[in-house]
């Protein structure tokens, strides 16, 4: 084949372009849907967008793209309608918080996008695989290239960092472990266990909230440090807590699987996956497995939250005190 100069192929891509109708919009030039996510929307295995969030069952991966009728799921007429006007209210809700200046995600509201200490990274590659969203890329040396436009501010790559080099400017792994500094814990001849609880902003904190408007009892030993999402949740945070004297760790997160109502995708797996790893830090300790636990709750679960914690202090109290209380 003959080559053609720069010149000419420049003018017969121009040609190509023109043949296209200008009120064909592509989609992938919309949804900017590239590496690991690929060029279409995130679909589940019956090709159906991967949407089906308990809570917002109209979200996509996108933020102000809502999947809605049968694109979401198989309905009659009546169903689609619907759908699609829940969709419409949420892009309207999307619409209204962007003029304003709000952040559509997470449910603190925060503005801020993940800061990088570049000098200090390993280039492993953790953050840009669990990014639910494919909000970081990676440049020709490896290292994270964050793509803020796709960015829900979850947190995920904050907990997957293992030298902890991902903040925000007011949610970091510092700001938590002194949270976590601050909590007071009695004295080992006070037989008062002291339980640290890291619970999910989305589901699990509402639904403490939910039992104590009840005025639902349960052990007052428990102190909660709410997490933007239990993906965020980093090893160090339970190791520093333990080496502290708390007596135990129990970590509420969303229900995930096939049915998943993480806000966030997977955020609640990939704790639960972080966790599996947590049995040689407690080697390493001399502790006792048992000590932390990983619990998954919905938000209409606060009538069974007393006794979830209270089976746990029983549980801690039949352990024993925490052999670091004291140093």
């Amino acid at each position: 084949k003959e080559a053609k100069p720069q010149e000419e192929k420049k003018e017969d891509k121009k040609e190509e372009e023109l043949l296209v109708p200008p009120d064909i919009i592509r989609r992938s030039e919309i949804l900017n849907l590239e590496y690991r996510q690929g060029p279409e929307i995130p679909a589940l295995k019956y090709d159906f967008p991967d949407s089906h969030f308990i809570c917002f069952p109209y979200e996509t991966r996108r933020t102000g793209i809502y999947a809605a009728g049968c694109s979401h799921r198989p309905m009659g007429i009546g169903s689609t309608k619907e759908d699609g006007a829940g969709a419409a209210m949420k892009a309207i809700q999307c619409i209204e918080l962007t003029s304003r200046g709000a952040a559509v995600h997470p449910r603190a509201g925060d503005l801020t996008f993940p800061e990088f200490a570049m000098q200090r990274c390993t280039q492993c590659k953790r953050c840009t695989v669990e990014c639910p969203f494919g909000a970081i890329n990676e440049d020709e040396k490896a290292n994270p290239l964050p793509q803020p436009t796709r960015c829900r501010r979850c947190g995920v790559c904050m907990g997957a960092c293992p030298e902890r080099i991902i903040s925000f400017k007011n949610y970091s792994v510092g700001m938590i472990g002194n949270m976590i500094k601050a909590i007071n814990v009695p004295a080992e001849e006070d037989e008062k266990p002291r339980i640290l609880v890291l619970a999910c902003e989305n589901d699990a904190y509402p639904a403490l909230d939910m039992a104590g408007l009840r005025r639902m009892n349960y052990a007052p030993w428990y102190r909660v440090v709410p997490l933007r999402c239990l993906g965020s949740m980093n090893l160090v945070w339970i190791a520093d807590s333990l080496s502290k004297g708390i007596d135990g760790v129990l970590l509420l997160g969303c229900k995930h699987g096939d049915d998943y109502q993480c806000h966030f995708i997977k955020g609640s797996e990939l704790s639960s996956i972080r966790l599996s790893k947590v049995s040689e830090t407690l080697n390493r300790l001399a502790l006792e497995s048992d000590r932390v636990r990983f619990e998954t709750v919905s938000i209409i679960d606060y009538e069974k939250l007393p006794a979830l914690l209270n089976e746990f202090a029983e549980k801690l109290q039949e352990i024993g005190p925490n052999p670091f209380k004291g140093w």
